[in-house]
């Protein structure tokens, strides 16, 4: 959802993301960590201030307070007796007091003043509700505070510690947010990089690849997301290499199996006799050679345009089998088993780029066997396509072989025997295109088994 805003604000903001934002991934996302981070500690400090310090701060004072009240009621009632009064305040309430009277208390006032700090906030609060009718004052005095209470009869002058008034959880409060911040920070620090370093190899991998410089070391880290997209990255790059490496031997196969003919009919022109009867034959050779190469054409022209521009759309896979084996019925008399499954679901993917591989696997079978077993299961969230025949079969050590462009297990290149060795090059790069795999087994009819299995 985007939210329309008017356009000077939209500008203003595009000026601030283009001047003052960072530029790499890794400070934006500590940007993202660190301001609401610094954000909660603020809030839950002020919080803790105007909440737990607050209320501990204005009851110390009015502890503290009580007891200046009660001191200076017990030295009024017993003046006489200050020496003893002063002992028990230093005592129990940790006061130091001291009584002046009228004509020093201008001098010690003064001296106060000058070489202390007036402070105010809780204690001050709390004096003037207690001595509403006399005069208050409070310093700070190195750690000490002295607090001054004037009253008619003279002045009462109190030195405490200053923790009496101070609550000091706040300091470790505020050094335990700080810990834990640090921690989380450097936690996050510890985090990011590594998550940042995973992009950046990943992203020097795409480059190198792009130069031409194949990184066989990189391997994918980090989080599932980035370590997804490494494995996207070399299936992506396999895929191109692949498809590279078959296009070069495509190039090299082309000016090998065009040679041969085109050698052909040059020798045939050159031999090509005036007898009617021997010009006949001469004009079927052509047209063999003619329909050689435009066997090839086709299959290299096949192989080329693959299946890149059609659309990916839901495919019966029962009836796209049967369509196949019906047609490959009318030109061959082998034998074969297929049952329709109606518990298999339909794939979604390019129909007649499957039709395509799925009928050079099973023309293959119908050429090498006389006997072909077709059969489709859904296992878990795939299907399995099985091909089966009881033909010669393929050697193990040749069955990732047979998948290369142009490779033909025939020692010669007589397209009569075995194509052009396009087939199950075209139909591994399909189905590996659907997010498949398809693998050649030994078969238990006794020649050789496909096995195709499509995510669902």
């Amino acid at each position: 959802m985007h939210l329309a805003l008017p356009e000077k604000i939209d500008n203003a903001l595009k000026y601030f993301r283009i001047k003052y934002m960072p530029k790499t991934l890794f400070f934006r996302t500590m940007l993202l960590i660190f301001v609401p981070l610094i954000v909660v500690q603020m809030v839950s400090i002020v919080a803790f201030f105007n909440g737990s310090w607050g209320r501990v701060g204005r009851r110390l004072s009015a502890n503290l307070t009580s007891n200046m009240a009660f001191t200076i009621q017990l030295a009024e009632k017993a003046p006489d007796q200050l020496a003893e009064i002063q002992q028990l305040a230093l005592k129990n309430y940790d006061l130091n007091l001291k009584y002046f009277d009228l004509d020093q208390k201008h001098d010690v006032i003064r001296k106060a003043r000058r070489n202390n700090k007036l402070v105010t906030g809780f204690l001050e609060e709390s004096l003037s509700r207690e001595f509403p009718d006399d005069i208050t004052s409070v310093y700070i005095k190195d750690s000490d505070l002295v607090v001054f209470i004037e009253t008619p009869e003279g002045l009462y002058q109190f030195e405490t510690n200053s923790k009496n008034i101070f609550s000091t959880s706040i300091f470790g409060f505020m050094a335990w947010m700080a810990g834990t911040s640090l921690l989380l920070f450097l936690v996050a620090v510890g985090f990011l990089r590594i998550q940042v370093r995973s992009i950046a190899d990943l992203a020097e991998a795409a480059e190198n690849f792009g130069k031409g410089v194949d990184d066989k070391n990189f391997k994918p880290y980090g989080s599932s997301e980035v370590r997804k997209a490494g494995i996207a990255f070399i299936k992506m790059k396999e895929r191109i290499q692949r498809q590279i490496s078959e296009r070069t031997q495509m190039l090299a196969g082309v000016s090998h199996d065009l040679r041969t003919p085109l050698t052909r009919m040059r020798l045939q022109l050159a031999l090509l006799s005036d007898d009617k009867e021997k010009s006949k034959i001469d004009k079927d050779e052509f047209l063999q050679d003619i329909t050689e190469m435009e066997k090839m054409l086709e299959g290299y022209l096949s192989f080329v345009s693959g299946e890149g521009g059609e659309q990916a759309g839901f495919v019966d896979l029962n009836e796209m089998i049967l369509s196949i084996i019906n047609k490959l019925r009318t030109s061959n008399n082998a034998m074969i088993r297929f049952s329709t499954n109606d518990q298999v679901s339909a794939v979604n993917g390019r129909e007649q780029a499957l039709k395509r591989a799925l009928s050079n696997v099973i023309g293959n079978a119908f050429n090498y066997g006389d006997t072909i077993a077709v059969n489709l299961e859904a296992v878990g969230n795939k299907v399995e396509i099985t091909i089966d025949d009881d033909g010669p079969g393929i050697p193990e050590d040749k069955r990732e072989e047979v998948f290369k462009a142009f490779y033909r297990l025939e020692d010669s290149r007589n397209k009569e025997t075995g194509g052009v060795g396009l087939g199950l090059s075209i139909a591994k790069d399909i189905i590996t295109s659907h997010g498949g795999t398809i693998k050649l087994q030994d078969s238990p009819i006794g020649g050789l088994r496909v096995l195709i299995c499509i995510p669902l």
